[in-house]
């Protein structure tokens, strides 16, 4: 295990995963993605959630090395999620003493997951900041209900100004890997927080009334320093603003004449001073970070070939994740490829209407097979109205 400090009180007793292929089945995680979990010692000793299946032995090694002979005496159970809960029952029946600590809506899905015996006994219920007592550390407990799933709730330890933040500010990685915490807790953010930017923002405003000197989360490294930074970023991400000025180019090309069009509109765009010019094969890229871009930058082009008198596969698929992940806010442009029927643009406008507050452009380009010099005037027409 990678020596993470936390106090001389809190102990990290988590993981990193670095054989996982997919994190939840469907996000590439290169760097692997760390399980954290916590111990503080005091006069009653509290574990800070378990971890996933996947590293449960080494877990418990991790467990039983920082107790040094003691007992637990508390679980709190910040999210039921199995990369999280997994061992909850493991646990209860190694220390059938220990009470787990819970919100209502913890202990109504906990019988989901596990038989846990004489759970009535053994349960603490915390509401909205209440706090209980472990000796020289306080924990308070507020409700984030729906960050991302409905019974979370984050602690705060009073004494230390810890917050155990949940999901929140998580980030994909393993502790031991060396990156900038930005981009891949930006598309952690928007592919498994996003949807819930309100209850992202109800969620700050309880933790702007705290004193917080330190944030640890279910992943990701623990944040010491500079916290406005990750709170403000939070923030934007939350209140679905773009973060900066600049154009993620997303395109869904068959035999690659629609790629060659897109890259042609990249070019342009440059040429006209786009501040920042993303690109992405929604075919071939990594869709999660597909994504990503999408929220990160204020203008979008979608270009698409169509398919089956619709709009191709992977463009679809994109943006039913925008939808699923409430975009909104953007300025988008649209260009389409169809060698008899073009019918691309018709589709990507249709799946743009559910979406919030989006200026989009009158002007679309339609090409028919090939790019010809005529089309790459069309481009430039409808680059200077998206940068317009």
């Amino acid at each position: 295990m990678k020596d993470i400090k936390i106090s001389e009180d809190i102990i990290y007793i988590g993981a990193d995963d670095k054989t996982i292929d997919l994190f939840e089945s469907q996000y590439i995680v290169p760097n692997g993605i760390s399980y954290n979990s916590y111990l503080i010692k005091d006069n009653k000793n509290v574990i800070m959630d378990t971890i996933d299946r996947r590293k449960t032995d080494e877990w418990l090694e991790n467990l039983e090395k920082a107790l040094n002979g003691e007992k637990p005496d508390y679980l709190v159970i910040s999210h039921l999620e199995p990369d999280h809960a997994y061992n909850i029952e493991l646990l209860a029946n190694k220390y059938p003493e220990m009470e787990l600590i819970g919100n209502e809506k913890t202990f109504s899905m906990l019988p989901q997951f596990f038989n846990i015996d004489k759970i009535e006994n053994r349960k603490i219920v915390v509401k909205e900041g209440e706090e209980i007592s472990i000796g020289k550390h306080t924990l308070q407990f507020f409700m984030a209900p729906m960050v991302h799933w409905p019974e979370v709730m984050v602690t705060y330890e009073k004494t230390e100004k810890i917050l155990f933040s949940a999901d929140g500010f998580g980030k994909f990685g393993s502790l031991d890997t060396e990156e900038d915490w930005d981009c891949e807790a930006r598309r952690y953010y928007f592919n498994i927080v996003g949807k819930y930017g309100v209850q992202v923002q109800a969620l700050l405003k309880k933790a702007a009334s705290l004193d917080i000197k330190m944030i640890c989360p279910l992943h990701g490294p623990i944040l010491k320093e500079n916290l406005a930074h990750y709170i403000e970023k939070y923030d934007i991400w939350s209140s679905y603003k773009p973060e900066n000025d600049g154009v993620f180019i997303a395109y869904a090309s068959i035999h690659g004449n629609t790629e060659k069009v897109a890259k042609e509109m990249k070019k342009i765009l440059e040429e006209k001073g786009a501040k920042k010019v993303a690109i992405s094969d929604l075919s071939r890229d990594d869709i999660a970070e597909a994504v990503e871009d999408a929220f990160r930058y204020d203008k979008i082009v979608l270009a698409s070939a169509s398919y089956n008198g619709s709009v191709f596969t992977p463009m679809s698929n994109f943006l039913h994740l925008l939808i699923e992940k409430n975009y909104q806010n953007r300025k988008i442009a649209l260009i389409e490829n169809g060698s008899w029927a073009p019918s691309a643009a018709r589709c990507m406008k249709e799946s743009i209407s559910k979406m919030k507050n989006i200026n989009l452009c009158e002007k679309v380009v339609t090409i028919k097979s090939t790019m010809k010099s005529e089309d790459i005037i069309q481009l430039e027409n409808l680059s200077e109205e998206l940068l317009k």
